[in-house]
């Protein structure tokens, strides 16, 4: 692709992040290294923050941040997007630059993945922009370092997520794919540090992700009861989701806030929105569906 030369020949790239989320989330211990082991069915909703970008000539990454919860965020150096596009300049050797702004339209610190998706959406988005030969798994291992989500938010598909992130396997679970999902978070951002601090440290078993009813019955998010001891209102959000018709899953995604449901069939998502949203006007909501693939 020709370096742009004008404003005519600019072209602005977009990207969504989409939103993760753990459809069980199962903690086995903990490792030598600090992390902790764990084994999780990640899903992706549809929907999530949006990132555009444009090329600088002169090598700069720039970032502007805007949208609902725009404000939370810095746009410095320790930004993830921008660590996330630095790191990928400095394995290409760019020489270009971007100019790129966030949109964020998820809740930061909320258990959905939102800074690794913006990451991630980021390598994407710059691979295409700058029109370089990169594959996922080599942008996988760009993003790991940077954080344990990262490298499952590449690809944005559902997986089987092992270790602290890093080992990754495609996954079909059937039923899920086009599922309709609710998110609900209660406006707190509850630190993952202190959550895993909070673990029980028991091993509660292995995830078993065969089939849909296996995740239903038998999956679980291991960081849930030490979430609501931080978070309190997480319980709040489950007992409101678990009471509504047609649902087929409520649990807490990663290490909260976020708490997800999923539902038989678009009727019943939609009526649960007006639900919780007429009840509990304070809690941020997004009606979605799982991402197929």
């Amino acid at each position: 692709m020709p370096h742009p030369d004008t404003a005519a020949d600019a072209v602005t790239l977009a990207e969504t992040a989409y939103a993760k989320v753990n459809v069980a989330l199962h903690v086995r211990g903990r490792r030598s290294d600090g992390y902790h082991a764990l084994e999780s069915l990640f899903v992706f909703a549809e929907d999530g923050d949006l990132l555009h970008a444009d090329i600088s000539d002169d090598g700069a990454i720039d970032l502007i941040i805007d949208g609902p919860f725009g404000d939370a965020l810095s746009s410095g150096p320790d930004n993830l997007v921008v660590r996330a596009a630095r790191a990928l300049q400095s394995y290409l050797g760019e020489q270009r630059g971007a100019v790129i702004r966030l949109t964020k339209m998820v809740p930061v610190a909320s258990g959905i993945g939102g800074g690794s998706a913006d990451a991630a959406a980021t390598l994407r988005l710059l691979a295409r922009l700058w029109d370089v030969r990169i594959d996922d798994r080599e942008l996988a291992d760009l993003g790991l370092p940077l954080g344990s989500d990262i490298p499952a938010c590449i690809a944005s598909t559902t997986q089987m997520v092992r270790g602290r992130g890093e080992h990754l396997a495609r996954q079909t679970v059937a039923g899920l794919d086009g599922m309709p999902m609710l998110l609900v978070n209660p406006g707190v951002s509850v630190p993952t540090g202190h959550v895993f601090a909070r673990w029980n440290g028991q091993d509660g078993g292995a995830l078993d992700t065969g089939s849909l009813q296996a995740l239903v019955e038998h999956g679980r998010n291991d960081l849930e009861a030490p979430a609501i001891a931080i978070a309190p209102a997480i319980a709040d959000i489950l007992a409101a989701l678990r009471a509504l018709g047609g649902l087929i899953l409520a649990r807490m995604s990663g290490s909260g806030a976020t708490c997800f449901a999923l539902f038989e069939t678009e009727t019943a998502l939609t009526q649960a929105a007006m639900t919780v949203g007429g009840e509990h006007p304070d809690w941020w909501t997004m009606k979605t569906k799982i991402r197929a693939g």
